[in-house]
């Protein structure tokens, strides 16, 4: 049972340009989408530059890299996903989320709803934790 609620990723390089923006048609809500983008990105180390030694696992070298591995990471097939113009808004969702990221740190995520009224911002690791407390309250 999947419900409509779309969402907007945005990435946003450290110096505040948008790259690209990917649109998710169901399950765009804190609790989906923002703890599985948490938990992707949780652990994700930016870096500048890889070289022929540098590990693999769990870096992106730069905005640019980690958008496509999060496209990648969501996208299972077609439709649902979709690759969008930087700066593209007013597409139905409900929520935006927003990952930046500097070299040395993990992405950060601020998750707004689409009148900007944030609900939950910091690295990822933080946000995940966020969500999953909110998500234990509401339960209990």
């Amino acid at each position: 049972n999947k419900m409509g609620t779309r969402s907007l990723t945005v990435f946003k390089e450290s110096e505040g340009k948008e790259i690209c923006v990917m649109y998710r048609q169901f399950d765009g809500y804190p609790s989906g989408h923002g703890l599985e983008l948490a938990n992707y990105l949780a652990g994700i180390k930016m870096v500048n530059g890889i070289t022929p030694g540098t590990e693999k696992g769990a870096i992106a070298n730069g905005m640019g890299c980690l958008a496509a591995q999060v496209i990648a990471h969501f996208k299972k097939g077609v439709g649902e996903i979709y690759i969008e113009p930087a700066n593209t808004r007013d597409c139905g969702e409900e929520y935006i989320y927003t990952v930046s990221g500097v070299v040395g740190e993990e992405p950060e995520i601020i998750i707004a709803d689409s009148e900007g009224k944030r609900f939950f911002q910091g690295f990822a690791s933080d946000v995940k934790g966020q969500i999953e407390s909110m998500d234990k309250d509401e339960e209990g």
